[in-house]
Formats: C-alpha cells, sequence, structure tokens
C-alpha cells in the first residue's frame, strides 16, 4: 500500500534510462546517489527504459533485456522503495514486447503495477495514495502509455481508448471516495499544449530553441519562472503531430494538477496551462544523448494538508558528485548531438562536407535515440 508518513509523500521521476548492453555504469550510479540522497516513497519510471533498437540485443535480447532491467532495478529492490513504470517509444523496438517487460518488472518485490487498463495495454493504470493512518484514498497517479510513432515518423498521440478509460477511472473513484482525487499524470511523450506554455519569440533572443515539423521555423523560449527555478530547454518539444483533445480531456473535471514527461532528454522544467503543470524531467541514461551532467531526476514532494500544492525540483549527477564520464569519448559524443534532425541538417549544410559527414551521423544516431 502506497501512503502518506508523517504528512508528506515523496515521488521520484525517472525518465529516459534508455539503456543497452552492457550497462554504462554512470546511469546506475546516478539512481543510486539520487536514491541515497531523497529517499523517496515511490520512483515513477516513464518511458524508454531500454534502448530496444541497440544492435547488442540483436542476439540473446530478451535475457540481455533482462539483465539491463535488473541493474538500474538493483539500487531500488535493496532500498526497499516502491516502483511502477510505463513504456515510450523505444521499449518494446526489440525483441521483448512489453508484456514481457512488464512481467519482469512485476517479478520485483518492489514492484507496483496497477490493473492495467487492458492485456495490450499494460503500461496504463492508475495508482492511488492513502493518507497517513491507511484507511482512505486520497491522491491519484495515472500512468498512460503514450504509444510509438506513426507512419511519417511523427509520434502518435495517446489513443481515444485510452482516455476513455481515464475518464471512466476518474469516475470510479470518484464513486468509490466520495469526490475526484486530486492527481498526477505520467506519461513519456508531451501533449501539444507543451507549447502553449512557452514563449514565441526570434530566433536571437537568448534561450531560443528551433521547432521543426508543422512549426518549423518558429522559436520558442522558456518564461521567466521556469528559468528561475533551474528549468532548461534545450530542445523543441517533441509533441505529435495530431492534437487528440488528451490536455482537454485532463481538464475537465479540475482533479489533475499535473502532467509529467520525458522523452526529450534535455529539457528539464515546468510550466503551467489552465491550472495544470507541465513538465520535464531530463534524461537519466548515459547510454543515450543527454545533458552532460545535468542528467537527472525530479522529485515531487505532496503535503497530506493541501494536496493540491506541490513541490517540485531536480536533482542532477553534476550535484550528486564530481562528475568523471567513465567513458569520455562516447559522452563527450553524445553531449554534443545536434538536438534534432533538422537542426543536424541544417550544421551539415553550413559547415561543408567534412563537418557535415560528422554530422550526418550523429543526425543519424540523435535520430534513433530520441
Amino acid at each position: 500500500m502506497l501512503h502518506f508518513s508523517n504528512g508528506t509523500f515523496k515521488i521520484m521521476q525517472i525518465a529516459d534510462i534508455q539503456e543497452d548492453y552492457p550497462v554504462n555504469p554512470d546511469t546506475v550510479k546516478l539512481i543510486t546517489l539520487a536514491l541515497e540522497k531523497e529517499k523517496p516513497d515511490l520512483v515513477v519510471l516513464t518511458g524508454d527504459q531500454i534502448q530496444a533498437y541497440s544492435s547488442c540485443y540483436f542476439k540473446d535480447g530478451e535475457r540481455k533485456i533482462g539483465e539491463v532491467i535488473n541493474s538500474f532495478l538493483t539500487p531500488i529492490e535493496e532500498r526497499n522503495i516502491p516502483f511502477c513504470v510505463t513504456f515510450g517509444n523505444h521499449d518494446d523496438d526489440g525483441p521483448a514486447d512489453k508484456n514481457t517487460q512488464m512481467k519482469i518488472y512485476s517479478s520485483y518485490s518492489c514492484s507496483r503495477i496497477g490493473t492495467p487498463r487492458c492485456e495490450n495495454d499494460r503500461g496504463t493504470y492508475s495508482l492511488q495514495i492513502f493518507d497517513s493512518d491507511k484507511k482512505k484514498e486520497i491522491f491519484c497517479l495515472y500512468l498512460i502509455d503514450s504509444n510509438k510513432n506513426e507512419s511519417d515518423g511523427s509520434y502518435s498521440p495517446v489513443k481515444k481508448e485510452q482516455l476513455e478509460w481515464l475518464r471512466s477511472e476518474r469516475e470510479r473513484l470518484r464513486e468509490k471516495t466520495g469526490k475526484y482525487l486530486p492527481a498526477f499524470v505520467f506519461q513519456h511523450i508531451p501533449v501539444p499544449e507543451f507549447y502553449n506554455a512557452l514563449i514565441k519569440c526570434s530566433k536571437k533572443e537568448k534561450g531560443s530553441v528551433e521547432a521543426f515539423k508543422s512549426r518549423k521555423n518558429t522559436y520558442w523560449k522558456l518564461d521567466g519562472k521556469a528559468l528561475s527555478e533551474g528549468g532548461f530547454m534545450h530542445e523543441s518539444p517533441a509533441v505529435p503531430e495530431i492534437n487528440n483533445g488528451e490536455f482537454d480531456v485532463l481538464k475537465e473535471k479540475g482533479d489533475i494538477l499535473g502532467i509529467f514527461v520525458g522523452h526529450d532528454h534535455i529539457n528539464s522544467y515546468i510550466t503551467e496551462k489552465d491550472g495544470i503543470a507541465l513538465g520535464y524531467c531530463q534524461g537519466a541514461g548515459f547510454n543515450t544523448y543527454g545533458a552532460g551532467d545535468k542528467r537527472g531526476v525530479r522529485l515531487f514532494v505532496l503535503d497530506e494538508k493541501d494536496l493540491r500544492s506541490f513541490k517540485s525540483y531536480t536533482v542532477t549527477m553534476g550535484e550528486l558528485c564530481s562528475y568523471k564520464p567513465t567513458r569520455p569519448v562516447k559522452e563527450f559524443i553524445l553531449t554534443h548531438m545536434p538536438s534534432s534532425v533538422d537542426e543536424g541538417l541544417k550544421l551539415a549544410r553550413k559547415a561543408g562536407v567534412a563537418i557535415g559527414v560528422t554530422a550526418a551521423v550523429c543526425i543519424f544516431g540523435k535520430k534513433l535515440l530520441k
């Protein structure tokens, strides 16, 4: 049973571990140090735990995926900390599908995997948090599997059936508890409304990032509040091209306090739209592109006496230790990759053939890693 203790409940979000085989020890080190420092009541893994398309999984892949999962769950299990998990767009790109992976996660004693929406959507479920007396449910977490890619390479929106499940689950809990429970939504891919909480700006403004696809040739930056809280945005939000109305469903009853995602490894901030927090957790994995020693995790602290207010902050590798990469050459490449395919192509055109070839390699890598 998940429950408040001494009036608080602390959640740690870990995003984009995205490990291949063998695991980069820096990833495990970050998770271990963050757990030691913060001692959360629950860990939420929000997708792309596995770099499933990696060639390392071409042979004996299911066994290797099990070992990789074990490597980053072991620090959690050793500290007897409950965890839950949903999936990203890369978790089942390889030999082990999501059902197989969920069986692995569920086999751990600290797993808190809820009843799935259906057998083919085991990454979509809810969890309830009880009060300090362990007598009543007072807060809810909705985990949603935000699916994969469309045929054109853009990201798929959450399905209509998943939104209908959210509505029905919300009503089920209202009937059970007598009210709509305040709640967080955790998923991998952001909703299009993340752009509505940014500031549209010129290319020359400090902190601007260029958007692509349907927003190509537009530039965006964070507001002052997000920056003052230590936020950063080094790539444009990679949202679905289709807006299926997920955000509208979230705000229907006033119960959803925030939607928190990963996916874009070098973004870490919280903004707000229509009273709902829109939050990024930067990537935690060191075998994929990332924000250098600003790779980290995001924490949420709930107050039992004021459930609609919460504190959130990040803890980074650079804050936890004097970071020296185990694999410095690979880390340099992963840290300096172009932030998108389009950005890489622009660099290639400007830089000429020699640098362009290097950029092309980075582009291909980044396209796979995102």
